[in-house]
């Protein structure tokens, strides 16, 4: 998509967070890598969501949706109002429950039977963390750099959009400007700490995983 497609999508994604119910709370919305950096076209999108979890839980509606469609962690994982309204865009992880990253996912950009008209083909990536995106970008790098697990580090070039309600125009209109002042992905990284030569490693590691995603993707992390 073009730069100015990618940043009307950006636009429609936030507000429907802003005014429809999703399966969990969404505190932030930012986004990171070629939209942010001014790239066009944008080969890929991709989008983070700092979610809250839910407080308190639904023990009813999950005994009663559990019951009726054989998944569980409904009202305590995702929101019960959403799932009892839209049972088809629930996802669930390997072990049965309700994925709150998944059924995001499935709501927002398509993934697997969701609302987008280009469904699974659309190139928009999901970041999805309770953490906020400047916390969990130090938090991943930090674990990759202990493990040389190079792939898990989260491309710390981003934009915040959207924070606790309130949608930051300048932001939209520095995406649409390309204008956006972005340091390499190594000076990126280096910045956080990564020595000159690992930091050179992950950047060739995220850009030979770029180049192997195809369609819409999501993940899912707890910190």
């Amino acid at each position: 998509m073009d730069r100015e497609q990618a940043v009307a999508r950006l636009e429609t994604l936030v507000d429907r967070v802003e005014r429809e119910t999703m399966p969990v709370p969404v505190r932030e919305v930012w986004a990171f890598g070629d939209v942010a950096l001014g790239l066009d076209p944008v080969e890929r999108l991709d989008v983070y969501l700092t979610k809250d979890v839910i407080m308190g839980g639904d023990t009813e509606a999950a005994a009663d949706f559990a019951a009726e469609y054989g998944v569980k962690g409904v009202g305590t994982s995702v929101r019960a109002e959403w799932a009892e309204a839209h049972p088809d865009r629930v996802r669930v992880s390997d072990n049965g429950y309700a994925a709150p990253e998944k059924c995001l996912a499935a709501e927002l950009v398509g993934d697997s039977g969701g609302r987008s008209s280009a469904g699974d083909h659309e190139p928009i990536h999901l970041e999805v963390c309770n953490a906020s995106f400047e916390d969990n970008v130090r938090q991943r790098l930090k674990g990759a750099l202990a493990r040389d697990a190079y792939e898990e580090v989260l491309d710390p070039r981003g934009v915040c959009l959207w924070v606790d309600g309130t949608r930051d125009e300048e932001a939209f209109d520095r995406l649409r400007e390309a204008s956006l002042a972005m340091p390499t992905l190594p000076a990126a990284l280096g910045m956080l700490g990564a020595d000159e030569e690992v930091a050179r490693e992950a950047a060739d590691v995220l850009k030979r995983q770029r180049a192997e995603q195809e369609g819409a993707s999501v993940r899912g992390d707890m910190v």
